[in-house]
């Protein structure tokens, strides 16, 4: 059974930063790309980041170009989302995902491509 953990949420101020993780056990961390997504109360969950099976390739959404950094460690079945210059509209519960694609390539930014999802974990910036 395949469960995705993420953790290192919390309440931040405004130009703060956090690093969350998400933890991935029961399938073949390197076959899969792995994702970010955030979902704000009363809004759609929307793609952060994306990275691929072996980290050479990362992508973005526009609004944290420049503020966040996704990498993974296949060694610890592991992926990362550092957040810097953490803005009030960032506020969010953040989610990882896994998407089998083994060879694939592109921004896999369809929340409808992933599938596997975390529980989630909750980011506030305070302004």
């Amino acid at each position: 059974q395949v469960h995705l953990v993420e953790s290192g949420g919390g309440l931040v101020q405004t130009g703060g930063s956090l690093r969350l993780s998400c933890v991935a056990s029961g399938l073949t961390f390197d076959d899969y790309y792995l994702g970010w997504f955030r979902q704000a109360p009363g809004k759609e969950r929307e793609w952060v980041a994306a990275i691929n099976w072996s980290g050479g390739r990362k992508y973005y959404a526009d609004f944290v170009k420049g503020r966040f950094t996704i990498s993974r460690d296949n060694a610890k079945n592991t992926v990362y989302l550092e957040m810097n210059s953490l803005k009030p509209e960032d506020t969010a519960v953040y989610y990882c995902a896994a998407d089998w694609s083994p060879g694939e390539s592109g921004a896999h930014d369809s929340r409808y491509e992933y599938d596997y999802w975390g529980q989630g974990t909750q980011v506030t910036v305070s302004s």
